[in-house]
């Protein structure tokens, strides 16, 4: 389970800003990816809300849901300086332009800018550093390792599902509100019947590949 250790070697508990980083949506064929920059200070929320604190992809969606809305609502309260979370994507056009692990460093870039106050140090998720005016620390699975990553990958998660619900309404047929635009046997019977929608990346093989096909 994640702890906060990692804040703590950069200093968090003696004043400085350390945030952690996540994203969601690097591997599907639709739709943007998403990330999110948390600052969180654990004396200042419960603990029975820190103790379910995990990587997203360990938790139900209701799971992820409620911690969402706990973590927002602590956000709120009359306590200052709790929690905090940012966020930033980067659009399908940017993915096909960029390539996704430059769109995902970008996003990534998007969120921590987004934050209230500029953090001293920042825990990014998996091995690539984006480019960010404070010192970065890459730390693999980041999300089962450090609160500040695990509720960033929660707040990415959840944006980013209720993102592809939007967009699931406007391209019905495709059932990202249940395969998040990733590459499942029915969304990729829906891309062959249906084609291709201007939220698909068509940097990707399989969207590239129907292009081809249907041209």
């Amino acid at each position: 389970m994640p702890d906060f250790t990692l804040e703590r070697h950069l200093g968090a508990e003696q004043g400085r800003i350390v945030v952690g980083v996540d994203e969601a949506g690097r591997g599907p064929w639709a739709g943007p990816v998403v990330a999110a920059a948390v600052w969180l200070r654990p004396a200042a929320l419960p603990a029975e809300l820190l103790s379910r604190l995990d990587d997203s992809k360990a938790l139900s969606a209701t799971a992820r849901e409620r911690l969402f809305h706990d973590l927002l609502e602590a956000s709120d309260r009359p306590t200052p300086d709790a929690f905090e979370a940012a966020v930033g994507q980067a659009e399908v056009a940017e993915i096909d332009s960029l390539n996704i692990l430059q769109a995902t460093l970008l996003a990534m870039g998007r969120a921590v800018a987004s934050l209230s106050r500029a953090p001293h140090a920042a825990l990014v998720d998996g091995n690539r550093a984006p480019a960010l005016t404070c010192p970065v620390e890459t730390v693999i699975r980041g999300d089962s390792r450090s609160l500040s990553i695990a509720a960033a990958s929660i707040v990415a998660k959840v944006t980013r599902d209720r993102e592809m619900d939007a967009l699931a309404r406007c391209h019905p047929g495709y059932g990202w509100e249940r395969n998040r635009g990733y590459g499942t046997a029915e969304h990729r019977a829906a891309l062959r019947d249906r084609g291709v929608t201007p939220e698909h990346r068509r940097s990707f093989r399989p969207v590239r590949e129907t292009l081809s096909i249907k041209a």
